[in-house]
């Protein structure tokens, strides 16, 4: 008799390329990779980035402080297992990541291993700036690693050579790099811009000549891309990430980062970097049995229309009907009403087009706007429930009830303050940390003053309508920018404008990181 032993399948290793720095410059191939990772290697300062496209059930693995043998064998052992690895690394991998030693060690563990390049930052980093590193006049481009601990190029040739010159890591040693090339004969005219932090909200481009840069390069950040040749001058008129009319301002935004993703991702578009800090929290209700009661009467026929006015009124709903073992078949020939798209959003993720979202302002007056009168010829029912939270306003239900709907006002969860933020977003808050401070109900701006303090008087204070800078002002708050309308997406578009015009007063700088560089002067005089 014969036996015999199934072989393990071992598993997949990819390395990864992010790119250099914005997350929307990760490729579709490295997004599906990261998507079917069972684990993921990848460093602390990275590990955001990469998670963002894997499942929630990854293992992640950070090697920061790993010897080189030890980084392999983290990819090498999961792989055997027959898992899939996924090695994330930033910018396009094979620069400076240590990528051809890590992978030789799954290739000498005879393991399947795939490449998958990111956008390289000699590329994507001049682009950002606002500089294309060839143009009709400059065909050729050279490339040459500035780091310290990099080999003496051949100054010479590089001097005389025509084009672009692109230097990488050169920050420390840029000064010596110009001298070099003037020394070999290029012009001390000849522009260069050296940007740091490239294609991040944070980056920062400085724009000088080879005779000037290494007094004006101070302080940048050592990683920093330099372009070198005329091409620099295209700068002027293309920058386009720099000139964003909040690049760089850091807005806190008083929600949950469910409640502020379509907001936030707003404020991304235009440069900014939110930060979410939640201002309320949601509890059910005291008392349960009015809730109770509304959703048998809905799974039983009792009403013609459910209006969501928020997404927590869609999930407080929901679990109800899941807890009953239903599902979204139970609201089978109930209309469904939605007072925004974001509600909306949160009624097709459970499989439920709505009838109703207000074609105008997205708010109760413009839900009321386009609701119908009920007619007793055409429709069968008159009762409307409307679940909601416990400090909503009368005004859905006033209009409904002048409109013929007879309305079940439901208290379907409470919300109540949150618990104070990490004590760093409170000093942010209290010391300028943060550029503008969007409010979007009276309710934010009490309950983060009582959690967090006072915003800093340097920060521009952002609302969603006349009620909100009311109670704002109440409490001593400035209002800088006020929403044409009582809209989300309409107050981050005033703060845009807001920025625009600062910009165009040729005052670029964020409010805080203005502040901070006046207080930063006013102690060097002091000193």
């Amino acid at each position: 008799m014969t036996t015999s032993r199934t072989k393990k399948k071992l598993g997949t290793v990819t390395f990864v390329g992010g790119g250099p720095g914005d997350p929307g410059l990760i490729t579709l191939r490295a997004a599906e990779a990261l998507a079917d990772a069972d684990v993921v290697v990848v460093e602390r300062r990275l590990r955001e980035e990469a998670t963002a496209h894997c499942r929630a059930d990854v293992e992640v693995v950070d090697p920061t402080r790993m010897e080189p043998a030890e980084r392999g064998k983290a990819l090498v052992t999961p792989a055997k297992e027959g898992r899939h690895v996924v090695r994330f690394l930033d910018g396009d991998g094979t620069l400076f990541a240590g990528l051809a030693e890590e992978a030789e060690a799954c290739a000498k563990a005879k393991l399947t291993i795939e490449l998958v390049p990111g956008v390289p930052s000699i590329t994507a980093v001049p682009a950002y700036a606002g500089i294309p590193i060839t143009d009709k006049k400059s065909h050729a481009v050279h490339i040459v690693d500035a780091g310290s601990d990099a080999p003496e190029p051949d100054w010479a040739a590089l001097a005389s050579a025509s084009g672009t010159l692109v230097l990488l890591r050169c920050a420390k040693t840029i000064g010596k790099v110009a001298a070099s090339l003037v020394e070999h004969g290029r012009r001390g005219d000849t522009p260069i811009a050296l940007t740091a932090e490239g294609a991040t909200r944070q980056q920062h481009t400085i724009v000088s000549t080879l005779d000037a840069v290494e007094k004006e390069a101070i302080g940048i950040a050592p990683s920093a891309v330099a372009v070198v040749g005329d091409v620099v001058r295209l700068r002027e008129r293309l920058s386009w990430w720099e000139t964003k009319p909040l690049f760089g301002w850091r807005v806190l935004v008083p929600r949950t980062k469910e409640q502020a993703a379509a907001l936030s991702e707003q404020l991304v578009s235009y440069g900014a970097v939110p930060v979410e800090v939640p201002t309320i929290a949601v509890e059910p209700p005291r008392t349960p049995q009015a809730m109770d009661r509304a959703i048998r009467g809905l799974v039983s026929g009792r009403y013609a229309w459910v209006a969501f006015t928020s997404t927590n009124a869609v999930r407080a709903v929901r679990e109800k009907i899941e807890e009953l073992g239903l599902d979204a078949r139970a609201l089978a020939g109930v209309k469904v009403a939605c007072v925004g798209e974001q509600t909306a959003d949160a009624v097709r993720a459970w499989g439920i087009t709505p009838e109703l979202v207000p074609s105008g302002e997205q708010s109760s007056d413009g839900l009321l706007a386009d609701w119908p009168a009920y007619d007793d010829v055409y429709d069968a029912l008159d009762r409307v429930f409307l679940p909601r939270a416990d400090i909503a306003t009368e005004t859905l239900v006033a209009g409904l009830g002048e409109r013929g709907w007879q309305v079940d006002d439901v208290t379907a969860y409470r919300t109540v303050r949150a618990a104070p933020p990490p004590a760093e977003i409170r000093e942010a808050i209290k010391t300028g940390g943060f550029d503008a401070v969007l409010f979007t109900s009276s309710s934010t701006v009490r309950n983060l003053v009582g959690i967090a303090g006072k915003p800093h008087a340097s920060s521009v204070i952002a609302v969603i309508g006349p009620q909100t800078a009311a109670t704002a002002e109440e409490l001593g708050l400035r209002v800088d920018v006020t929403a044409p309308t009582p809209s989300a997406s309409l107050l981050a578009e005033a703060l845009a404008e807001f920025g625009r015009s600062r910009r165009e007063a040729d005052d670029p700088l964020p409010p805080g990181k203005a502040n901070r560089a006046k207080a930063t002067t006013r102690t060097k005089k002091s000193k």
